[in-house]
């Protein structure tokens, strides 16, 4: 298939799926992204890269950080499959990739000018390269059509064919749906940085709960991506989804821990750029940075809230209608109950028949208007709301019977008991589970949320409730006279009849789901009182709360839940609206066709008519000794055939005549209108708590009255009260009501006297005036509550009588004036327009009276200052009153002329406090005079009147010139009416337009603000509010009102910030409001700017100067009014200062002017105010203004400082560039700051979008653009600027035409800057820092001919590059140093020109510190070790180059790394690297380091702090040797440097201590092991090398290889080097080493030297290794030899890198006497370890082999017995005499003497065995054995002659050996140590006290029990039981002591704390642990105290433990003599003989 190229890239989408079917065929899925590179000759196939997202298991090798490169796969696919959507590259063709083309640069990004906008090219075979790639060209609009296939061929198909070009990964262009909806692209990009950027980081760190986090908001935004996709919403869904979205973005990036970008909800959520206002991008990204969601305006307490209940199902068991209940109620603090709503009632039928439910499907209602308040929501609010629900059934009544109340209110009778029903009189109850609504099944939605009910009625269950709401105050009323049929009804016999009663209440909390937005389902339990005493505490029950007992009464104090009514299920929705209508109409899929239940009340100023009589009935006190009134009679009892267990009350409303009123009372806010309504029945003494809603006609409000009967079923009435509505011609008070009980009789049956003219309810006393119990006894009364809620009656008299003005008496109006400031607020705001229309009618009928006016104009100011009352919404209220009903056009004169009287004598303290009352609500006073004034107008236009009243203006201005004067007083006394003067002043301007004109109230305004002069405090802060309040009015916001408040802003607020040197909180707080005025003024300001530019200026830097603290709060910025509203951060406190902040943005602001800063004409020294301004951009620039993580306002900035540093060079080079001949005037400071600044902001890491995950880079180039572009172009023409012009010479030799001149100022200075730039990837930027250093190069040559100054600022500059920055390609690639050689070209072809030289040297050192720094820095290491070897190598190089200070820096990086890796012995030797740098000069001093935090110290202070944190590492290493080492130099030093005798205690101390602990060590020798490298795939300064790797003392070859093969992946690990160097490929040959042993070493010519001490001197500072190539064994002894290949490494162990190159490599050969003596010794070390084995496990296999081993060891005949190298040794002379050895011959003796003790333990512990085999092997092998080493078993047990009757030698070994000694019973030998109280072993005392050397204890002492058995044996008898058996319980003990001890060990190993000198391996007080050896062969008996003091201390004591510690325990615990030390050694000699020093010293080192 031919294939031709196409002339550019092509990039596609897959628009089809392909499936492939040959193998070069790619895979599609729809939505790939495709770069098309060929196609076939007819375009049905093409060829390219599929660019697939990263894979998360890259992340495994990936660097912390690094985004994870898209994986790239090739291949061919149709193109029926694919889109082609655009065509990259330009139009035109771009031949040189690197090259710059002309465009918009907001639209298309540059060629080549910044590799990173287009991203970073990424291929399979490139990814480890990460070379920059061509851009990938323009980008298509939306309207481009996608490009045919065809459109593609036009290159010429004989040229030759290019390369395949690499795709490109994109800038994330925006999509076709980017411009309708931004945020699908933002979405997306999101989403494919996080996986690519954050995921596998999250996995590896294990951080699964942010990881699920991150996980649960990619779901959500996918979800809204997919809903802006699919433009389903309605448009404000889509608002509130994308701000949704825009905030589930900010807490996606802060949760992987990007920075926040700023996206604007009201902006579709696109991101904001540098062409929107800054203002507006730092306020949003302050909040998004900061909080965890939008800042929510301020609660007003005005704002209503509603609530949707919706009954989802109700499970009960009952056979009868259940009534559900339900209303609101509201609990304060105190404990006080207040129902809030009506009531709403849902009925249940019996049964469950839906038939009975078709006149009620009605399951839910809203509750409306309630407040912040009533929802515990306000500023001070501490109330809980609650949904309470009443259960109410009915029951059946039998004739005078009492009906019991236990349970459920039914007696045992009744099938309601909660005992088992009776199985006679009831029928069967049923159960019931209902869910209402005409689509609703029973349990289709309930289902999943409640339990299965269980089927006996007796358990409790938890209730579900359906409710019906009805208006209630306590309990709702529920009744059966409502439009349902009645429920009473008589039943066969006339006795009987139903009643309904209250069986259940349930409760539920409701503040928290009136928080929320979201809506949800809970399940309410409902309660009964319970007869019986119940255990079970119910404040953990579920369901359960308190207010249960308040609701409902309980004769027993208990509860339980009930068994009538079990659960319900209800679903919640809370709602914020101003109108409930509205709120219906605004969400009709919810709460169409809803109920609304009503609040019982006004919930702020009522704004539509309402005329409700609320009347709850809650108790008739009817006990025994009540009485009943009577007509015309004293009160009587009760009958006693009243039992009161069936009270009902009956209520009725009748007029004056009697008559009843129809259809006036509701029962619930869902019942229909009753006539005659009846209560539920009740015993005696309980409540009923039922509400009812009263709805009359006003003509029968006046003369109506209630008449109430009660009964007691089935009784007939037998009392009545009634209660009058109006009392005193006014409504009743509100509140309760106790109505007398009168006996129902004939006299009283009516209202009226009946035809006798008797009788009558109405004539007698309705209410209880007093107590009458004391002379008739207590009366029967009925208690009731009223509630008026109405527009249209008042309770309150004052208002009655100032609405009736006009008919009371002329003479009580001033009272009624005077008091209607005691009059509620919600009396006057129910009954508004009327006060205010009877105020404005006195005040015109008494116009021209001043008393009258001043009483009115009080009166009104009371009235109006309720709008500033939040609870109540009268605003608007007011102005529709002024603006449609008031018409009073006279009252205009009457105002002006009391508000003229007030301000006339503002300070006199009544007239004031007027004063501050009238100046809250001057706005409705002149909205008022203004709508007066334009009806007097209309008035006496109708009269003919045209001309205007000069004098109205006049008198209305000389208002505020009044006002004026009272602002610019001093006086204390008016500070209060100043501050709401200028509080409200900007609210009466508008006002002001209907009487004068625009021109004249700017003028007052201005006037006004010019009279505020002279406040102070908190007065300036209101002032300047003022001045932003200003700005905001329509009034002035034509372009001449807009001048003038500019103009004049610039004095008001001059005083208020600017250059000063007390920064005060005030100070701070009135910068910022200045900050909020220039935000408000901003867009319009023109020749104010260079006023304000030095203002701004001067206070950043005052504020900056300050220290700046933490927060944990911000103050949301740009402020417009005081105290600044603020919210706490939710993220830990951040450093910032919103003054700063604010002052930043500003600055930015005004330098995006169009105006431009117009520095030039400040007022200001230009020079110092330049410096400033660049001061304070380097600030912003450096992060002191806010967080540089801030991304958008800080990038934001870099392009607003782009343009202030280009307006600032027009300048320079305008004014501040002398010629030459004035060179001294060139301002050198001033051009430095530039430089610095712009080379600060072209070098900034945030502008390098190579370097971006792709969300970053979207963001950064939308918002700023290329400004290094900007800025190179900038530098280039500066710098040139500053140069002088070049000589013809010069201009060949550098090609440079300007150089030099005030360049050279600034060589070295700014050499650093410099060089960072031309590390950028940036194209332009960095070939003009090449060009700059150029310059500096020639200058610095020209200067002094030496460039070792740039060399120095260079590496300096290398160094701290890396630190923070990450690496690019042009680092990687070295791209500078080829361009600045290309700029020196022409000196190259000059011969040995010395400039060239030096720049040769340069650069190649430089080359060589950037090769070594990426190495180091880079991350992609192959190794650990190579990673640092690097590390060395780059420390070499900076010690070579004398960079003393970032030499140690790396020192201590390298030495904490190796820390953390827990290398703790490495990390000291890291640290020996810097002490190495110091003297041990105590008079010398060195300077402070800040890397590490060193003060400034001599010397020696130096160096021993470095040794000590040496040494800690060393020990916690366990590095003995080196420790040691170091720790005696120390020695040295304190002992003859600076005689220091406490330090140099301390210090032995601590060797005393190493050396203790060696002695009782186990620690084995480190495994060794070589490593060769071979095959080409390595690289060359490893290939064919060898090295010595140090290993874990118990690593085993297998696992280091695993090791290296996880080091080398690739590799192939072999273990015989026969490969050839020349492979391709990587091979590890691995082999095991062991460390070489010095035969002549002295430790040789000693016996009984413990095995660790052996090892540790033989393989301390290992630095040769050795492996046996030969043996010869057979054959006479003295004709064995060995071959051993020693192999020396370059340095000894440890080393840093844990491994050394091979350098030498020879061959030995070992003498017969060599190879004996090593033989010997591997013989004892193997028997010994087998002899331990057998210690811990008895194995007859074990044993056997044991036994074997030492058969061959005692056969004498035996050649491979190692007895027979005793050959070696020289005979005894005739003369018995000793021959004289040599230090070979003696080795030999010592060895053969440590293998026959070894053997003789071994068979004394067979012969306590109970082994059979160990016995027998005992009789077999002891005559051999005692045979065999006769020689050895004298030299170490000689025969002792009897002991005679001198005084015995004090010699412990010779009194051990006495006979008598051997049977005194006094000196019995214990087989174990015996300890006192204190657990010190009691030791005899020996005989003597002479002391001994230690040579004689370690020879004469070490088997004193073996001498005493080889007397026993020379008789012929065996071993004597006793010391056997006492050997064997030593031995079984010690034995499980050697486990604990080797468990303690290992334990202590990985202890990183400093106790490793100092610990003792201490497990029981009382026996020593096995294997703990002395020198003298000894087993360590229990360490005295003092010992095990020291041991437990840290080793830091070495250091600063006090001397008089030590000194104190050393003397406490001395031992006191030789002779205890002796003898305490004899009691610890039995327990380590049986497995000897060498049980504790195995060392599994082979040879």
């Amino acid at each position: 298939m031919p294939w031709q190229p196409l002339p550019r890239i092509a990039f596609a989408v897959a628009t089809y799926p392909f499936e492939t079917k040959v193998e070069n065929e790619l895979p599609l899925e729809i939505g790939d992204d495709l770069y098309i590179i060929e196609e076939t000759v007819d375009g049905q196939w093409l060829r390219g890269y599929l660019l697939a997202p990263p894979s998360l298991l890259a992340g495994l090798t990936s660097v912390k950080g690094q985004t994870l490169e898209a994986r790239v796969f090739s291949g061919i696919f149709p193109r029926s499959c694919v889109e082609i959507r655009e065509v990259l590259g330009d139009e035109e063709g771009s031949s040189d990739y690197n090259g710059s083309r002309q465009g918009d640069e907001d639209d298309v990004p540059h060629l080549g000018s910044d590799s990173g906008k287009s991203g970073v090219g990424s291929t399979r075979e490139q990814r480890k390269s990460k070379s920059a790639q061509p851009p990938n060209g323009t980008i298509l609009g939306r309207g481009q059509r996608a490009i045919a296939a065809s459109e593609l061929r036009t290159r010429d198909p004989n040229a030759p064919k290019p390369a395949a070009p690499v795709p490109m990964l994109r800038l994330g262009d925006e999509t076709p749906t980017s411009g309708a909806e931004p945020l699908i692209d933002e979405i997306a990009s999101c989403l494919r940085e996080w996986h690519s950027t954050n995921f596998h980081e999250l996995l590896l760190t294990r951080q699964y709960s942010k990881l699920d986090k991150v996980s649960q908001l990619i779901q959500t935004l996918d979800t809204s991506r997919r809903q802006f996709l699919h433009n389903l919403l309605t448009t404000r869904e889509y608002s509130t989804l994308r701000e949704k979205t825009v905030w589930d973005l900010v807490r996606g990036n802060k949760l992987c821990g990007g920075e926040v970008i700023v996206r604007d909800p009201h902006e579709r959520g696109r991101v904001l750029t540098g062409d929107d206002p800054v203002v507006h991008i730092t306020k949003l990204q302050s909040v998004m940075s900061l909080l965890d969601e939008p800042p929510q305006p301020q609660v007003e307490l005005s704002a209503l809230h509603h609530l949707m209940v919706d009954v989802k199902s109700f499970a009960g068991s009952s056979n009868e209608p259940t009534t559900l209940v339900m209303y609101l109620v509201n609990k304060s603090v105190g404990g006080a109950l207040t129902t809030l709503s009506e009531s709403y009632m849902i009925d249940v039928p019996s049964g469950g028949t839906m038939g009975f439910l078709a006149r009620n499907t009605q399951m839910r209602t809203l509750f409306t208007d309630l407040t912040s308040a009533d929802i515990g929501d306000g500023p001070s609010a501490d109330s809980e709301l609650y949904l309470i629900v009443k259960v109410r059934t009915p029951q059946q009544i039998n004739a005078g019977k009492p009906v019991s109340r236990a349970g459920s209110f039914a007696s045992p009778g009744t099938p309601f008991s909660k005992d088992h029903p009776s199985s006679s009189g009831s029928t069967k109850t049923s159960r019931r589970s209902m869910m209402w609504g005409s689509t609703r099944s029973a349990f289709s939605r309930a289902g999943t949320k409640l339990d299965a009910l269980s089927e006996q009625p007796e358990e409790p269950q938890r209730p579900r409730t359906e409710t019906i709401s009805s208006r209630d105050e306590r309990v709702p009323p529920s009744t059966a006279g409502s439009s349902r049929a009645p429920r009473s009804s008589v039943e066969g016999q006339g006795s009987q009849m139903m009643a309904e009663r209250m069986v259940g209440i349930g409760v539920l909390s409701l503040n928290p789901i009136m928080k929320q937005d979201e809506d949800s389902e809970h399940v309410v339990t409902v309660w009964s009182p319970s007869a019986r005493f119940i255990t079970e505490k119910l404040d953990n029950a579920e369901g359960w709360d308190g207010l249960v007992r308040d609701l409902l009464e309980s004769k027993s104090g208990h509860y339980e839940k009930s068994r009538g009514a079990e659960r319900l299920q209800v679903h919640l929705k809370a709602f914020n609206n101003p109108d409930a209508d509205a709120l219906i109409k605004a969400t009709p899929t919810l709460l169409s066709g809803i109920s609304k239940t009503s609040k019982m009340g006004f919930s702020g100023a009522p704004t539509k008519p309402r005329s409700d009589i609320y009347v709850t009935i809650t108790e008739a006190l009817l006990a025994r000794q009540n009485l009943l009134s009577r007509f015309a009679s004293s009160a009587t009892s009760i009958a006693h055939s009243m039992h009161g267990s069936n009270l009902i009350v009956s209520l009725e409303v009748r007029r004056q005549s009697g008559d009843r009123i129809e259809n006036c009372i509701y029962q619930s806010s869902n019942s229909e209108a009753l006539s005659s309504w009846q209560s539920f029945a009740v015993e005696r003494g309980e409540h009923w708590d039922q509400t009812l809603r009263l709805s009359l006609l006003p003509p029968d409000v006046t003369t109506s009255h209630l008449v109430l009967t009660v009964s007691d079923l089935p009784n007939t009435p037998f009392a009545i009260a009634h209660m009058p509505l109006w009392d005193q011609q006014a409504f009743i008070s509100d509140g309760p009501h106790s109505l007398l009980l009168y006996k129902l009789d004939e006299h009283i049956h009516t209202a009226l006297p009946g035809p006798s003219g008797k009788g009558g309810y109405l004539s007698l006393p309705w209410s209880a005036r007093g107590d009458s119990s004391e002379v008739t006894g207590p009366l029967a009364t009925l208690k009731l509550d009223t509630y008026l809620c109405s527009t249209r009656f008042s309770q309150d008299r004052i208002i009655l009588g100032l609405l009736r003005w006009r008919e009371g008496f002329k003479d009580d109006i001033p009272a009624l004036l005077k008091q209607l400031i005691f009059v509620p607020e919600i009396e006057v705001v129910k009954l508004l327009s009327d006060v205010l229309d009877a105020l404005f009618g006195i005040l015109v009928e008494y116009q021209g009276n001043d008393e009258y006016e001043d009483l009115v104009f009080t009166a009104l100011v009371r009235v109006l200052g309720i709008v500033h009352d939040r609870r109540f919404n009268l605003g608007p209220l007011v102005d529709h009153y002024a603006e449609s009903k008031f018409n009073y056009p006279f009252a205009t004169p009457c105002l002006v002329r009391s508000f003229t009287r007030l301000l006339t004598k503002p300070t006199e303290s009544e007239t004031a406090r007027k004063l501050r009352a009238t100046l809250k609500v001057v706005r409705q006073i002149l909205k008022f005079i203004t709508h007066a004034r334009g009806q007097q107008k209309v008035k006496e236009a109708g009269i003919g009147i045209t001309s205007s009243t000069p004098s109205f203006t006049r008198h209305l201005q000389s208002i505020f010139k009044a006002l004026d004067s009272m602002m610019r007083s001093t006086a204390p006394v008016l500070v209060g009416s100043q501050t709401l003067a200028v509080q409200h002043f900007h609210t009466w301007l508008p006002e002001l337009s209907g009487l004068l004109t625009t021109e004249e109230i700017l003028h007052i305004a201005i006037d006004f603000m010019d009279s505020c002069a002279l406040v102070k405090g908190k007065l300036v802060l209101y002032k300047l509010i003022l001045i932003i309040n200003y700005s905001k009015l329509d009034l002035f916001s034509q372009a001449d009102q807009r001048a003038a408040l500019s103009a004049n802003t610039v004095r008001w607020i001059a005083p208020h910030w600017g250059r000063t040197d007390d920064v005060t909180e005030q100070w701070k707080e009135q910068v910022r409001l200045c900050c909020s005025v220039m935000a408000s003024q901003v867009e319009y300001l023109n020749t104010e700017i260079p006023d304000y530019i030095p203002k701004i200026i001067d206070s950043y830097l005052a504020i900056q100067a300050t220290e700046l603290k933490p927060k944990n709060k911000l103050s949301l910025l740009f402020p417009t009014s005081y105290p600044f509203p603020s919210k706490t951060i939710s993220v830990d406190p951040v450093q910032f200062d919103e003054a700063l902040i604010e002052l930043s943005a500003i600055l930015s602001a005004l330098s995006n002017s169009p105006n431009g800063m117009q520095l030039e004409l400040a007022a200001d020294d230009l020079t110092k105010l330049l410096k400033n301004t660049l001061q304070v951009h380097m600030s912003i620039l450096l992060g002191e203004a806010f967080p540089s993580s801030w991304l958008s306002v800080y990038i934001y900035h870099h392009k607003s400082t782009m343009r202030t540093l280009q307006y600032i060079a027009s300048i320079l080079l305008e004014s501040f560039l002398p010629d030459p001949d004035e060179a001294e005037d060139f301002d050198t400071d001033l051009w430095r700051m530039f430089f610095t600044t712009l080379l600060k902001l072209v070098g900034s890491g945030s502008l390098a979008l190579e370097t971006f995950p792709e969300q970053k880079r979207r963001a950064v180039w939308k918002i700023a653009g290329d400004v290094r572009e900007h800025g190179a172009e900038l530098l280039r023409r500066t710098w040139e600027a500053i140069g002088w012009e070049t000589s013809p010479d010069e201009r060949t030799r550098y090609g440079l035409t300007k150089m030099g001149g005030y360049q050279v100022q600034y060589v070295p200075t700014l050499v650093g800057p410099i060089l960072e730039l031309c590390l950028s990837v940036h194209e332009g930027l960095r070939r003009m820092a090449v060009e700059v250093l150029q310059t500096m190069i020639v200058s610095e040559w020209t200067l002094s001919e030496d460039l070792s100054v740039i060399q120095t600022e260079m590496i300096d500059c290398l160094d701290g590059f890396f630190k923070d920055k990450t690496m690019t390609e042009s680092i990687l690639q070295k791209l500078f140093v080829d361009e600045l050689l290309e700029r020196f070209e022409p000196l190259a072809q000059v011969d040995g020109d010395p400039l060239y030289a030096a720049l040769k040297s340069l650069v190649e050192t430089v080359a060589e510190f950037l090769d070594l720094l990426v190495a180091v820095h880079s991350g992609d290491v192959t190794s650990e070790a190579s990673h640092l070897i690097n590390r060395l190598q780059l420390m070499e190089f900076l010690r070579d180059m004398q960079k003393e200070e970032i030499f140690i820096r790396y020192v201590h990086q390298l030495a904490e790394l190796q820390s953390n890796a827990r290398n703790h012995t490495e990390a000291g030797l890291a640290l020996r690297l810097h002490a190495d740098l110091y003297d041990w000069e105590p008079t010398k001093l060195t300077g402070p380091l800040h890397d590490p935090d060193l003060p400034e110290q001599s010397h020696f202070e130096r160096k021993e702090r470095l040794y000590f944190d040496m040494i800690k590492h060393f020990e916690d290493g366990e590095a003995w040797s080196i420790a040691l080492a170091a720790y005696k130099e120390l020695q040295s030093q304190y002992e003859s440097n600076i005689y220091d005798f406490a330090k140099l205690a301390r210090t032995e101390r601590a060797i005393a201590t190493i050396h203790e602990t060696l002695a009782k060590g186990e620690k084995l020798v480190p495994k060794y092991f070589k490593v060769v490298y071979k095959g080409l795939g390595f690289p060359v300064n490893l290939r064919d090398k060898e090295f010595v790797y140090e290993g874990p003392p118990a690593e085993r070859t297998s696992s280091f290889t695993d090791r290296m093969q996880e080091q080398y992946p690739a590799a192939q690990i072999m273990t015989s080097s026969d490969v050839d160097s020349e492979v391709e490929g990587q091979y590890l040959v691995v082999s095991a080493l062991s460390p070489h042993r010095d035969l002549s070493h002295a430790v040789f010519q000693r016996a009984r030297v413990p095995q660790p001490i052996r090892d540790y001197l033989l393989s301390a500072h290992a630095q040769m290794f050795s492996v046996s190539s030969k043996r010869s064994t057979g054959g006479p002894v003295n004709t064995h030899y060995a071959e051993k290949t020693i192999y020396t490494t370059a340095e000894p162990f440890p080393t840093i890198l844990r491994r050394s190159e091979i350098v030498d490599v020879q061959t030995i050969h070992l003498s017969a006497k060599e190879t004996g003596l090593e033989r010997i010794v591997r013989k004892t070390q193997e028997m010994t370890a087998v002899e331990k084995r057998l210690a811990e496990e008895d194995d007859n296999e074990i044993a056997q082999l044991m036994v074997d081993a030492i058969s061959v060891s005692v056969n004498p005949n035996s050649e491979s017995s190692v007895a027979c190298y005793r050959q070696l040794l020289p005979s005894k002379s005739e003369e018995d005499e000793e021959p004289e050895l040599d230090h070979q011959e003696n080795a030999i003796k010592m060895a053969l003497v440590d293998h026959a003790i070894m053997i003789k333990r071994c068979l004394a512990s067979f012969a306590r065995s109970s082994n059979p085999i160990l016995l027998k092997g005992h009789e077999d092998l002891h005559k051999h054995f005692m045979s065999t080493f006769a020689p050895e078993i004298e030299v170490f047990a000689p025969v002792q002659p009897a002991r005679s009757n001198t005084p015995p030698v004090p010699s412990p070994t010779w009194r051990q050996s006495s006979p008598t000694e051997h049977t005194s019973p006094k000196v019995k030998l214990p087989s174990s140590p015996i300890t006192n109280g204190n657990g010190v072993g009691v030791v005899e005392e020996a005989s003597a006290a002479q002391p001994i050397s230690l040579r004689q204890r370690g020879t004469r002492l070490s088997f004193l029990n073996g001498k005493k058995k080889e007397s026993i044996h020379s008789n012929g008898d065996a071993l004597s039981y006793r010391p056997t058996k006492g050997d064997s319980d030593s031995n079984s003990i010690q034995s499980k002591n050697n486990k604990d001890h080797s468990n303690s060990n290992s334990n202590s190993n990985s202890n990183n704390n400093r106790r490793s000198i100092f610990r003792t391996p201490s497990n029981d007080s009382s026996l020593p642990p096995l294997g703990q050896p002395y020198s003298n062969g000894l087993a360590d008996s229990i360490p005295p105290d003092w010992m095990q003091d020291r041991s437990s201390r840290k080793s830091k004591e070495i250091v600063d433990v006090f001397e008089r510690d030590f000194d104190r325990t050393l003397n406490e615990g001395k031992m006191g003599s030789v002779r205890k030390r002796l003898s305490m050694l004899k009691l610890g000699k039995k327990q380590s003989k049986p497995n000897g020093f060498f049980m504790g010293g195995l060392n599994e080192e082979q040879s």
